[in-house]
């Protein structure tokens, strides 16, 4: 007979994924140890196990799921009958905030990605082509002519992402831009340069 899950399962799933998430951030996904994980998660390596069976489990998990709560906080913040520069600011604010706490994830999605199997690496990689799909879409519509005599539809999109995934490495809450301010700032930016290229 099957077990049946804890009433708190999810909630010490989740503590287990942003403290597997620490420590790969830490100490690098090479040198994580399950034994590592289960002391800053405080539960015990058994524990652990029963919930993933080794490293690249946790791993995946943590990108699909940070990924897949992305994906649909963008999905929720997006207003189809805005119009296109409020949508593309909507998308933008929607991205960093739901960025706000997230630096640990972000580690693991740069450095950990590789490490998958290739159909676990697909399956993420499905869900980052939705997110960027969904920006180039408002794009476009914020400047049709990016796809007319050059290409350059993806790099403009590719763009806002270098503003967006990179501002864990400087960021600091309380300092002298908000995290809305710079939501603001890299969306007036992109569409400063759309207008440039029209």
């Amino acid at each position: 007979m099957a077990r049946s899950r804890a009433h708190d399962f999810e909630v010490k799933q989740r503590s287990i994924l942003r403290s597997a998430a620490a420590v790969f951030a830490e100490v690098g996904m090479d040198k994580a140890s399950m034994s590592q994980i289960a002391a800053r998660a405080d539960v015990s390596k058994a524990l652990l196990y029963h919930y993933y069976p080794g490293r690249d489990a946790l791993i995946f998990d943590i990108l699909r799921t940070n990924l897949t709560e992305l994906d649909e906080a963008i999905a929720a913040a997006d207003q189809p009958d805005a119009p296109p520069k409020r949508r593309l600011r909507a998308l933008v604010h929607a991205v960093l905030e739901q960025y706000r706490d997230s630096d640990d994830y972000h580690n693991v999605q740069l450095n950990g990605t590789q490490t998958l199997p290739q159909e676990q690496r697909d399956e993420i990689m499905a869900i980052e082509r939705r997110i960027v799909r969904r920006f180039a879409t408002v794009i476009r519509e914020v400047n049709p002519d990016l796809e007319a005599e050059r290409p350059i539809l993806m790099p403009v999109t590719m763009s806002i992402f270098g503003m967006m995934n990179w501002v864990y490495t400087w960021f600091k809450e309380g300092g002298p831009v908000s995290r809305a301010d710079y939501a603001d700032l890299a969306t007036d930016i992109l569409l400063g340069g759309i207008e440039k290229l029209r």
